[in-house]
């Protein structure tokens, strides 16, 4: 199946059901008065994250989705059936917006999630509810509100721990198949890799993580050069970046640091929370080398990078250093982890998946305890007592 990452969709709510005219008629029962029963509320129109969906391929078919209306009131003051809510499966990591406000309706990144993306119509009032005591025969009725409609862009992004980087034939598809089941395209000409490919890297019992391989990019992606740079928003839910470097370039005049530095900056252009992300550095096909050379070489090129961060050099297509690579990725990803959990418990972040209340609100318990450790606390008013009146 083709891989789509956008899509558009329209979307409506059920209208509600029109309100119902009716007065009592029964034996020996004069005056009986109004009867008519509301109309039924229309359904509302879901969206929820399944998984087993890798593509947003199914919405370039099916563009619209409505909910059913609700039915209309009847007599013996009896409401009308509402509408069933109508939930659409989309793939867990879709971001969904309105496409007339740009306004961002919410972020599925869980698997099970559900988002309301349209409010069904409230149902209409019988003549039951305008009765008054000047009024006891309403023939007045609600014809019922209609339901919502939206047009919705979807964009996908691919929920993965780890994400490789780097130019075109830089062996970002080797090394994924080198350490995990993923079988993406591998050839000898540039931009192979035409979509992103997701693979699980096994390090032991429990010990797991997935690594997403996207498309090369070239300096001048964010101005439309290559493929561009709109893959780049699948890194943008990593923990770490995989930066990888081929060591020996088949252009003679080909400079690896120049390269580095100009990835980085079309990381810049795309969005500053990715440019701040850890970057490892991944110095690749080492086997085209003699290992003193490579060793050497990889050396040379991290002092004139002036990288800090970690540097690995390896061979994607021999698998050398590819292990110790996923078990240094996987150490990092558990006290990334861990340290999340501790503040967590201290109260310092929201739990996974726990919406934040607002700066205010997030705000006062932390300068209340603040507070507290500085004995600042305010201690709690006095009770107020009434005294009683002096006798004359």
């Amino acid at each position: 199946m083709k891989f789509v990452d956008e899509a558009r969709v329209r979307v409506q709510a059920g209208n509600g059901g029109r309100g119902c005219v009716s007065f009592r008629r029964e034996k020996f029962v004069p005056f009986g008065g109004p009867d008519g029963g509301d109309g039924g509320h229309g359904g509302s129109v879901f969206l929820r994250a399944a998984e087993g969906i890798n593509t947003l391929a199914d919405f370039r078919v099916e563009r619209n989705y409505k909910a059913k209306s609700g039915e209309g009131g009847s007599g013996n003051d009896c409401t009308g059936r509402g509408g069933d809510d109508l939930y659409v499966a989309v793939p867990v990591g879709t971001v969904v917006r309105d496409a007339e406000t740009g306004e961002q309706l919410g972020d599925l990144a869980r698997e099970g999630q559900v988002l309301q993306v349209a409010q069904g119509g409230k149902g209409g009032w019988g003549n039951a509810r305008f009765k008054s005591s000047t009024n006891r025969a309403p023939r007045q009725f609600g014809t019922g509100l209609p339901g919502e409609k939206r047009l919705l862009e979807l964009e996908l992004k691919v929920i993965a721990d780890v994400g490789l980087l780097g130019l075109p034939n830089a062996g970002k598809s080797t090394l994924i198949r080198a350490v995990s089941s993923a079988r993406p395209k591998v050839a000898d000409y540039p931009f192979t890799t035409l979509h992103p490919n997701l693979g699980v890297v096994y390090c032991g019992e429990h010990r797991s993580f997935v690594m997403a391989d996207i498309p090369g990019l070239i300096e001048g992606a964010a101005e439309g050069a290559g493929l561009g740079h709109r893959f780049l928003r699948h890194l943008q839910r990593t923990r770490v970046l995989l930066h990888l470097v081929d060591i020996a370039p088949p252009d003679e005049d080909a400079d690896p640091v120049r390269d580095v530095r100009a990835i980085v900056a079309e990381l810049g252009k795309f969005s500053d929370d990715l440019l701040g992300k850890p970057r490892w550095l991944v110095i690749n096909k080492r086997d085209l080398l003699p290992d003193e050379e490579a060793e050497a070489a990889a050396k040379a090129m991290v002092r004139r990078l002036r990288h800090k961060g970690p540097w690995f050099l390896i061979s994607g297509a021999t698998g050398i250093g590819t292990r110790e690579l996923a078990e240094e990725v996987m150490r990092f990803l558990e006290a990334e982890a861990a340290r999340r959990r501790e503040a967590e418990a201290g109260g310092d972040l929201p739990a996974e998946g726990e919406a934040a209340g607002g700066e205010a609100g997030a705000a006062r318990p932390a300068r209340r305890r603040a507070a507290e450790r500085d004995g600042r606390a305010r201690a709690p008013a006095p009770a107020r007592t009434r005294q009683p009146k002096p006798r004359a």
